[in-house]
């Protein structure tokens, strides 16, 4: 072994030591309802504090809708799912973004959400916008972003050790070593988590849906006619971070009858109201 393949195996083996102890001090966490273990390198306080960020940069850029009628519907449904949440620690925030073609909404820490205008004519009535924002609502809870930020962070780790450890290689071996890592890491870690959390933010959102006063079952509904925007262009399931609409609608009725169970004993029946159509 030379000198240079020395200190490079030493190195890594240093950044193998560090990525431990940095694993042993994170903390690990429950997440609501699903018990799931979670490992967290991300403090609660620095989380929120990049969901506020993030969100004001995202409403600075985007056509914000200031239509009362519109943002009081959306703010109402999400203020429901939210006071069932149990997380009245976080300062929740929902607006909506004018923009017809996006067919989505997104969540950040701390429970800033925003609804896309392009997803009303999907989600039709309240009781479908009702399960993409308990869906939101749900990462939020779950704390999705502060562990895709934990993995990412041991992700990171693990290549700056290849990336020593190869030193003494050629580039072309160096270069081969380091793009299959990347591959295994994108497709064997971190989609394949994304997906699990997709899955559980659609469990737990239900339960929240449902808690709120929402029908469960309309969640079917949603996925259904999501699924038919589903036809062409999509990627593999297994290289995609969220699951195929058949898999979800699948997913949703084996939960289903747990979400039932809470909305057997929700105090409160929200009216049902259509969606006010998009120009």
């Amino acid at each position: 072994m030379t000198s240079q393949s020395l200190v490079g195996s030493r190195s890594a083996r240093a950044l193998a030591l560090l990525g431990g102890a940095l694993l042993l001090a994170a903390a690990c966490t429950k997440v609501p309802y699903t018990n799931r273990t979670q490992m967290m390198m991300v403090s609660q306080s620095d989380e929120l504090a990049l969901g506020v960020q993030a969100y004001g940069e995202i409403l600075e850029q985007s056509k914000v809708v200031r239509d009362p009628a519109m943002t009081r519907q959306v703010r109402r449904i999400g203020e429901a799912i939210a006071a069932v949440s149990g997380q009245p620690g976080f300062e929740w925030e929902f607006n909506v973004i004018d923009d017809p073609k996006m067919v989505n909404a997104f969540a950040l820490p701390g429970g800033k959400v925003a609804v896309y205008t392009g997803l009303f004519p999907v989600a039709v009535d309240d009781a479908g916008l009702a399960t993409v924002m308990g869906h939101e609502v749900a990462h939020a809870l779950a704390r999705h972003g502060a562990e895709r930020l934990s993995q990412q962070y041991g992700v990171q780790l693990v290549g700056t050790g290849l990336a020593v450890a190869t030193q003494g290689q050629s580039e072309s071996v160096r270069g081969a070593v380091m793009q299959a890592y990347g591959l295994g890491a994108q497709v064997g870690v971190m989609l394949p988590y994304s997906r699990h959390m997709e899955s559980e933010a659609d469990q737990i959102g239900l339960i929240l849906m449902a808690k709120a006063g929402y029908d469960p079952a309309a969640a079917v509904g949603l996925w259904q006619r999501m699924s038919q925007l589903d036809s062409g262009g999509r990627p593999p399931e297994f290289l995609s971070t969220h699951p195929h609409s058949t898999t979800r609608i699948d997913q949703l009725r084996e939960w289903l009858p747990e979400a039932e169970r809470y909305y057997a004993a929700a105090k409160l029946r929200p009216k049902i109201e259509k969606l006010p159509a998009i120009r």
